[in-house]
């Protein structure tokens, strides 16, 4: 089961997020601000396998805060950022720090819980390749070390 953190400061789109993606088999914890979730994302005993967070809450940079506080904790977990009001220079700097991806909130025609569910997916998968390669690149390196 994978642990998924969902931030949104709108309790409908949280509360929907987390229905879904319990729905699909993760274990998902629920905030609603930058400060709670910077707490959640230090305290937890283990890294959160994938973290969706709106871009814009207390301040507009606080999306982006989440991110760097994420990729700092653990470099592998796959950080999905969501927005109601989507623009370039916003997906272009939240991708150079790291992000999976960037997901509009209001596209037409789409079911956008189905998209994010669809991403998580695509996050997990990023995340096991990751780390499978980095293990495989381990067992490499102790069998040449001591092989």
């Amino acid at each position: 089961m994978s642990k998924v953190l969902v931030i949104d400061d709108e309790e409908d789109a949280r509360s929907a997020l987390q229905r879904r993606l319990q729905r699909e088999g993760h274990e998902v914890t629920t905030t609603g601000g930058e400060h709670e979730a910077l707490d959640l994302i230090k305290r937890s005993d283990t890294p959160y396998d994938v973290v969706l967070t709106d871009m814009l809450m207390e301040h507009p940079d606080s999306g982006l805060n989440i991110l760097k506080a994420v990729v700092s904790r653990d470099l592998f977990t796959e950080v999905i950022v969501l927005t109601a009001y989507g623009n370039v220079a916003n997906a272009v700097e939240c991708m150079k720090h790291g992000a999976f991806d960037y997901v509009e909130k209001n596209l037409p025609g789409v079911d956008v819980y189905d998209l994010i569910c669809l991403k998580v997916d695509q996050a997990l998968e990023q995340r096991r390749s990751t780390t499978d390669t980095i293990r495989k690149l381990e067992q490499f390196r102790n069998k040449i070390e001591h092989g």
